[in-house]
C-alpha cells in the first residue's frame, strides 16, 4: 500500500446507485441460497469514484463464498457495456456461478446482460427496490474499498489513479485479512479449492 500511499480519508465517499426501468422482472433469490461453496453465487456492483471532477465508475464481481473479487473493469460510463465486460472477464477465468446477484440498475437489467447471463444457464437474481442491504457483501466491499483509497486526486494522471485502483484490489485479494474469513480471500480460496480438488484460478 506504501506505493501508492493509500491511506484512509476522514470521510467516506458516497455510493451510485439507479433505480431500473427495465422491462424484465426477477426476483432475490440469494434469500433462499445457503451458500456453501465457490463459484455458487456471484455478486455484483457498480459504484461512482471521482478523480478530478470527472467521474468514473468501477463495476466488480465478488464470489459470495471466498469473498474474493474476481473481475473488474473501470469506465467513464455506468452503462451495461461495462458490466457485460466484467462479466466476460470473470467468466474467462473458467468459473461459472450458479446465481449472479445485483440490484435493479439499468446496467444489470439491460436484456444483452440479462440474456448473456441465462444462455449460459446462470440464474439471476435481484435485490429489492431501495434494500441495498441485500447485496450487503458489495456494500461493504465499496464502503471499506472507498475509505482505504483516499483522495485519488493525489495521482497525476488517470492511468495512475487506475493503477492504484487496481493494486488495492489486488492487495484485498492476497494481503488484506478479512474479517470474517480471518485470513485474505485469496488465501481462503486457495485453501478451499485445495481441500475439495476444487478448480483454482489467480492464485
Amino acid at each position: 500500500m506504501a506505493k501508492f500511499k493509500l491511506k484512509p480519508p476522514r470521510r467516506r465517499a458516497k455510493r451510485y446507485s439507479t433505480v431500473s426501468t427495465s422491462h424484465h422482472s426477477y426476483n432475490n433469490l440469494l434469500k433462499d441460497q445457503t451458500v456453501t461453496r465457490p463459484h455458487q453465487v456471484w455478486c455484483s456492483d457498480l459504484s461512482r469514484i471521482v478523480y478530478r471532477g470527472t467521474l468514473w465508475y468501477i463495476a466488480t464481481i465478488e464470489d459470495l463464498f471466498t469473498r474474493q473479487i474476481i473481475a473488474q473493469r473501470m469506465g467513464k460510463r455506468h452503462d451495461s457495456h461495462l458490466v457485460l465486460a466484467t462479466l466476460q472477464q470473470a467468466l474467462a477465468t473458467g468459473c461459472q456461478p450458479q446465481l449472479f446477484h445485483s440490484d435493479q440498475g439499468n446496467e444489470f437489467m439491460a436484456q444483452r446482460c440479462t440474456d448473456y447471463l441465462e444462455q449460459r444457464g446462470i440464474q439471476v437474481s435481484v435485490s429489492d427496490v431501495a434494500s441495498p442491504w441485500q447485496n450487503g457483501c458489495m456494500e461493504s466491499f465499496f464502503g471499506r474499498f472507498k475509505h482505504e483509497l483516499g483522495d485519488l486526486d493525489r495521482f497525476d494522471s488517470p492511468g495512475e489513479m487506475i493503477e492504484a485502483i487496481y493494486h488495492h484490489i489486488h492487495y484485498y485479494n492476497h494481503h488484506r485479512i478479512h474479517t470474517a474469513l480471518k485470513m485474505p480471500p485469496a488465501t481462503f480460496a486457495a485453501k478451499t479449492f485445495s481441500d475439495n480438488g476444487l478448480h483454482v484460478w489467480g492464485t
